[in-house]
């Protein structure tokens, strides 16, 4: 198994990159070497899972992939970023410090 395998759901993320994500650090050729790369890790963590385990998981600071067992030879495929607002770190940040 390969990242190539996955080349449908990398490219629809590629395009939901190019549409939608606006603050990563990250070119769009960046974002899609780092796609592979990750590809690459969850499909070892996938294939090197423990036997009671249905998962491979592979992520950075803004992206996770992750395979799930099926019941067909090829594991269904997820590719989500990790996206945040500064705006919610301020509020949490206040919340924190009334309850000291």
């Amino acid at each position: 198994m390969t990242a190539d395998l996955f080349k449908p759901e990398i490219d629809e993320a590629l395009r939901a990159y190019d549409r939608f994500i606006v603050c990563l650090n990250k070119t769009p050729d960046e974002c899609e070497a780092s796609l592979y790369r990750l590809m690459e890790k969850a499909i070892k963590a996938y294939d090197n899972r423990g036997p009671h385990l249905r998962h491979g998981i592979a992520l950075d600071t803004q992206v996770t992939i992750i395979l799930s067992q099926t019941e067909n030879e090829r594991p269904l495929c997820g590719i989500y970023f990790n996206l945040h607002s500064p705006y919610q770190k301020k509020a949490l940040a206040k919340v924190g410090k009334g309850e000291d």
